[in-house]
């Protein structure tokens, strides 16, 4: 139980890595709040990890308007008294090659990823300095990120700023005993992932020295250690879960 007694909210948590983030927390201890867009799935989820509602609560939010980020967090503190630990899970995919990406794609995709964790950032910062017991901030950014990707600028811009803004809120908040550190997944199995073509699936297997693509679980396991006791001295750091891919 190494999140007994903690607040946890996690975006993007409906469905995907940020559910499997949220039942990995919960059963280590923590109440957690499912914060997505699609607040019907949030729901559902919540009431798959607690029937009873006690330790978990689902609330809408579009991570790209400070007013609604801003009710979310509004809603938890009053809910559950202070919040703890924050995940910043949601984002989007739009891909298309440079020449081809549409501005209305660059927008969209940098407004929630970049912009969405920048807000939910600033709003749990603000809780949690005013709260004066610390905290845990876990930026979800990519291995693209790190080393590029075909067709993604947009998408990579957003996890290569995470990744910056991930070491100055390091900076920022040490001094208040609220860390700030990132998880980059490689080749995860998720539902959008199971939907391409096997040979694409074999070639990604490939490249990875583990011969085998990550789940889920792998990184709901490094967000668990990133935002539990076990790494209180680890601060601005980007966590690969790659399987080795990137050596």
């Amino acid at each position: 139980m190494r999140l007994q007694n903690k607040i946890a909210l996690v975006t993007g948590g409906a469905r995907g890595i940020g559910l499997e983030i949220a039942r990995r927390f919960y059963n280590e201890g923590a109440t957690v709040v499912l914060a997505d867009i699609q607040v019907e799935g949030a729901q559902l989820a919540a009431k798959e990890l607690d029937p009873d509602g006690i330790r978990t609560l689902a609330v809408a939010v579009d991570v790209t308007k400070g007013e609604s980020v801003n009710a979310l967090f509004q809603t938890v503190v009053e809910r559950f008294g202070g919040v703890d630990i924050l995940v910043n899970n949601a984002g989007i995919t739009m891909d298309a090659r440079l020449v081809k990406m549409t501005e209305e794609q660059f927008d969209t995709v940098i407004a929630i990823n970049l912009k969405g964790t920048f807000l939910c950032g600033q709003a749990a910062a603000q809780h949690m300095v005013q709260q004066g017991r610390g905290g845990a901030i876990i930026n979800m950014t990519s291995v693209v990120g790190v080393y590029g990707n075909f067709g993604q600028s947009n998408y990579v811009a957003t996890k290569s700023g995470l990744i910056g803004m991930t070491k100055t809120w390091a900076k920022e908040l040490g001094k208040y005993n609220i860390r700030s550190n990132a998880v980059a997944p490689g080749f995860i199995t998720t539902p959008m992932t199971e939907k391409m073509p096997p040979e694409v699936l074999a070639g990604m297997r490939d490249k990875c020295p583990m011969k085998a693509l990550g789940t889920p679980r792998h990184i709901a396991d490094a967000c668990l250690f990133l935002a539990s006791d076990e790494s209180a001295y680890i601060n601005g750091v980007t966590l690969e879960v790659t399987g080795g891919l990137t050596l």
